[in-house]
């Protein structure tokens, strides 16, 4: 009998600690408002902050921006005292001075641009090899009888010869070989013959040259000691325009149409010498970066030495030299949004008596757009041990109605990784979903087979290659990602409020349970 009533008394207890849980869910999850969401991403997206590109003046205010968010909400300074954690990064923009060919110049950005890891030099020849596609076959053979060792040569890099009837000369059907399914195959051939510098064109140049050129000016950014920083003064590879290698044809009488043919006509490739001087001035200029995450930490009480890490990037892709400005409202203005929701949530949780057991760092994410360089700067430099971090949730990108969902269901998000790691992620975050947001939890991507690989492109990778269970929240794709179009007025702001929602329940759940999240499923050792 002592047993039973015992139980009679157990019962109510846990019924009234559960009841009081779920109210203070309720009740925190409401300081999450679509007022204040629009408020803040209207800010971060406006002109003023100029697309909050790395290494550009945007980007800075709009780490400050979060940084006194954070502070306004009470959130500890975990890096010595600062929210700043410096990220060590190298900006890397390729120069051209100069570049004529025959005695007419070229224009970087318009004729032509460049890859190419080389320091800044100059390039002279007296003559140029054409090597039309560029093959090296035993079917057929662009090279046979020619030393390109320290010349400048000139191909076509896609497509391969012909016969009159459309099969290739190396396959002997119509089905293409090697050289050209693969992206990089006769690059890769040609680079082993260390030539000078190797001149290259494919179709599609013209069109996407005027898309990219104001770009090529903002260079390219990795961390400072990665082995990508490294200038080896390595082989430029010019690639050109169709138009500016049938100038440099002319000398010859002929054109790229004219060449084609005639290995078309005869089977045989068609190479030769062309005697035009090239001069050029060209190369890498290097200048350092310290574009900062930004951290804010929300003590725990009784399990506060575990960490749960809430993070979105700050960065996008800023202002060009001409003027333009690509706002990032959804990508990922919506994201840091959200880690500000969050963290005004929690923070007025905790100044209410209710904060989380667990420590809650709170990260806005430097240089994504540059390749996860923040997130991979803080994992491999922590400020908390990561073995004492139990989970990563990253949320990036969940303002917008996807194409899929256009004209069905926009009660949705996409939640990538709950497959990954640990076994315990799908059910908790399915069961905070069904008592709280009723969402379509829509898990196309975490699909193995599926072609976008997202689970590994977004900031929360880095942390689960280091075996922390990580999820990603994403509204997906649409056809403003990465332009200048996307901006605040596109925003589904009560729809990217109910996934705040969501993360938020999701969150509170792993920072207040019982037990760590458990690591039971095997890494699989993909790649972006």
């Amino acid at each position: 009998m002592k047993k039973y009533l015992s139980l009679l008394f157990i019962v109510p207890a846990v019924w009234s600690c559960t009841f009081a849980q779920d109210a203070a869910q309720k009740k925190y999850a409401v300081e999450i408002t679509e007022e204040l969401a629009k408020k803040h991403l209207t800010i971060l997206a406006s002109p003023a902050f100029e697309g909050r590109g790395t290494g550009q003046a945007g980007g800075r205010k709009a780490a400050e921006y979060v940084a006194q968010q954070f502070e306004s909400f009470g959130l500890k300074k975990p890096v010595n005292g600062s929210y700043f954690q410096p990220v060590s990064l190298v900006k890397s923009v390729y120069a051209v001075k100069n570049f004529s060919i025959g005695g007419k110049s070229y224009t970087y950005g318009k004729d032509f641009y460049v890859q190419g890891e080389n320091t800044l030099q100059n390039y002279s020849a007296d003559e140029l090899i054409f090597i039309g596609y560029g093959i090296e076959d035993e079917k057929y053979n662009d090279l046979n009888g020619l030393d390109i060792s320290g010349k400048v040569i000139v191909f076509v890099n896609e497509g391969e010869p012909k016969d009159a009837a459309g099969n290739s000369l190396i396959t002997g059907t119509d089905k293409e070989s090697d050289w050209t399914r693969s992206r990089l195959k006769r690059l890769q051939e040609l680079m082993k013959k260390n030539p000078k510098m190797i001149i290259g064109t494919t179709s599609q140049i013209a069109q996407n040259l005027p898309r990219i050129s104001g770009r090529l000016s903002t260079g390219r950014v990795a961390l400072k000691k990665s082995e990508n920083t490294e200038v080896n003064n390595g082989v430029p590879m010019v690639i050109t325009t169709e138009a500016m290698i049938n100038s440099i044809l002319e000398s010859k009488k002929t054109n790229l149409d004219q060449v084609k043919k005639k290995i078309s006509d005869t089977k045989k490739p068609n190479s030769f010498v062309i005697k035009s001087k090239l001069s050029a001035e060209m190369g890498n200029s290097q200048e350092d970066l310290d574009d900062p995450n930004v951290l804010g930490l929300l003590e725990g009480s009784d399990l506060k030495d575990e960490i749960v890490v809430i993070g979105g990037h700050w960065d996008h892709d800023g202002i060009l030299p001409d003027g333009t400005i690509f706002p990032g409202a959804d990508d990922n203005g919506t994201g840091t949004v959200a880690v500000i929701d969050m963290a005004r949530a929690f923070a007025a949780a905790k100044k209410d008596g209710k904060g989380p057991r667990r420590s809650i760092l709170f990260i806005a994410y430097a240089a994504e757009e540059k390749g996860l360089l923040g997130s991979n700067f803080y994992v491999e430099n922590p400020i908390f041990p990561l073995a004492n971090t139990v989970t990563c949730i990253n949320i990036d990108m969940i303002g917008r109605i996807d194409d899929k969902h256009l004209e069905g269901n926009h009660n949705y998000v996409h939640v990538i990784g709950t497959n990954k790691l640990s076994s315990e992620l799908n059910p908790l975050v399915e069961k905070a979903n069904e008592e709280y947001t009723g969402l379509e939890l829509d898990g196309m991507y975490n699909d193995p087979k599926d072609p976008m690989r997202l689970y590994y492109r977004s900031d929360h990778y880095n942390f689960a290659k280091k075996g922390i269970p990580s999820l990603f929240f994403f509204s997906g794709l649409h056809p403003h990602y990465h332009t200048p179009e996307d901006t605040v007025d596109k925003i589904d702001f009560p729809m990217m409020v109910k996934r705040e929602h969501l993360i938020f329940h999701t969150i509170w759940d792993i920072a207040n349970r019982d037990n760590r999240l458990v690591v039971d499923i095997p890494e699989d050792g993909g790649t972006r």
